[in-house]
């Protein structure tokens, strides 16, 4: 069915003539009589019958004004809801790691409360593959990644991806050891990440650089977690700097070559100008700056 003739069909219920229909809508009688005859044909039954020299609605054309006050009412609100002008509303469903939730997210989440209290954020804790195939299946509207520069993302075809920031990384070891070549560190003991591979291949990158396979032993998610092994001197990881790691833990830099771990907010394109996932990407985006 046509929306436009349900239009005419629900104010010819409200006003009861099609001259007041016409002059409400702006249009002619003709076209009101048009119209309503072509819904008619559409809905393979007659909405109209004779009373007098005006018109009035059969019981169906009175039970289909009445769907019409609820089709049209939702046609409206998801009209508004895909403006981009309108006053954001709804819930936008994020999947990120949990540095950029806690750097990006949370901060962008306290400004939407003060200025757009009708946007509400949804938050699960991902690693990257895991939020990107949420986001292939609309599970999820918005999906905050990362990448190292030695392990970049393959990005899909309708990804839109903007970096938020980025952190340089080092080697985490115990705060007593002093700074040693990388190949010094070949008979040692390696925790890598237990969800994401991606730090496990810088690692193995810059091992095969300096000679040696890493023996990797431990598997963990928690940055707070790889400290405690790390003090402990039951390994040593890929950590980033500028961090508050735990005292006991020194992180050395790497510069042959330098390790970046980047940042990115990530959507299906054509996706973000829905106003509330609009809002949330724009003070992401602000707080980067």
């Amino acid at each position: 069915m046509d929306v436009r003739r349900l239009r005419l069909l629900l104010e010819l219920s409200r006003l009861g003539s099609m001259h007041e229909v016409a002059a409400e809508l702006g249009t002619t009688t003709s076209a009101v009589s048009q119209g309503i005859a072509a819904l008619a044909k559409e809905v393979g039954t007659p909405l109209l019958e004779p009373d007098g020299r005006r018109v009035r609605l059969t019981p169906a054309g009175r039970r289909l004004a009445e769907h019409a006050v609820t089709i049209l009412a939702s046609v409206e609100a998801a009209r508004l809801d895909l403006d981009p002008a309108a006053e954001p509303a709804g819930v936008v469903r994020v999947a990120g790691f949990a540095s950029a939730v806690r750097r990006s997210l949370l901060p962008a989440m306290d400004d939407l409360a003060r200025t757009h209290p009708a946007v509400e954020v949804r938050v699960h804790e991902h690693e990257p593959q895991e939020a990107f195939d949420l986001l292939a299946r609309d599970d999820i509207d918005l999906a905050l990644t990362y990448d190292y520069n030695l392990a970049p993302l393959s990005w899909r075809s309708d990804h839109e991806a903007v970096e938020l920031w980025h952190v340089d990384w080092g080697l985490g070891v115990p705060a007593r050891e002093r700074p040693a070549p990388f190949a010094s560190y070949a008979d040692r003991d390696w925790v890598v990440n237990s969800r994401n591979t991606a730090d496990e291949e810088v690692l193995r990158t810059l091992a095969s650089m300096a000679g040696f396979s890493p023996r990797v032993v431990h598997r963990i998610d928690a940055l707070e977690l790889v400290d405690d092994l790390i003090v402990a001197g039951r390994g040593v990881a890929l950590l980033p700097h500028g961090r508050a790691s735990r005292r006991g833990v020194r992180v050395l830099p790497l510069t042959e070559p330098r390790v970046t771990m980047r940042a990115y907010a990530v959507t299906r394109r054509g996706r973000e100008r829905w106003p509330p996932l609009r809002a949330v990407l724009d003070r992401l985006a602000y707080r980067s700056s």
